[in-house]
């Protein structure tokens, strides 16, 4: 799909990522991996900003990137509402160009299922995060049960087509062949949901 397609696609996506957002289990999630976010934190694919609440505000300062104006605009004003101090880069992602460890906390969350090149983001992760820094993901990808997988296989070119996105993505192999070491890691819903906190491996 062109990227200017995708970036319509996603403009349009505002209101169902608020609805979807409102689930109580990426709540917890959302909660559970970023306790411990601090720093100067870049976050790649911020979308509405659904992590922003779940961020000290005190200890934080968010350097948030989307290619969707739509979601940028949005993000801002979840920023505003609840008092993160950010700054926020229109751009693609496997645009970015920082300086070598420019930041304490990377964070993506369902993010690395529509990337052309995910391993390509997360080595650059590892390149932009300091040493003693955390790189927290939570993605959604294939399930460990073989009826739901075959499921999704079926499904992910429609999936693609409507959501921009691959449903049956091997997000913890993706994250093992990348340049990060993996301190920790926990799934949910028979592995379509994973959390993984890392770290550069430099």
């Amino acid at each position: 799909m062109k990227k200017e397609k995708l970036i319509r696609k996603y403009d349009k996506h505002v209101k169902m990522y608020k609805n979807i957002c409102n689930n109580r289990h990426l709540e917890r999630w959302r909660r559970l991996l970023l306790a411990n976010a601090n720093g100067n934190i870049l976050e790649v694919g911020v979308g509405i900003g659904a992590n922003f609440p779940h961020y000290n505000k005190e200890n934080v300062h968010v350097t948030a990137v989307d290619f969707s104006p739509e979601m940028i605009k949005s993000a801002k004003q979840t920023a505003a509402d609840y008092q993160i101090d950010a700054e926020f880069l229109q751009k693609d992602a496997e645009e970015l160009d920082f300086e070598a460890n420019s930041f304490d906390c990377i964070v993506s969350t369902l993010t690395m299922c529509g990337y052309p090149h995910p391993t390509r983001i997360l080595n650059q992760f590892n390149r932009w995060c300091r040493k003693d820094g955390t790189i927290l993901l939570m993605e959604h990808g294939i399930s460990s049960n073989s009826a739901l997988s075959f499921a999704q296989r079926i499904a992910d070119p429609l999936f693609k087509k409507a959501a921009g996105c691959h449903c049956d993505r091997n997000m913890m192999k993706i994250v093992e062949e990348s340049d990060l070491k993996i301190d920790y890691k926990n799934s949910y819903w028979t592995g379509i949901i994973s959390l993984i906190w890392a770290s550069p491996s430099k």
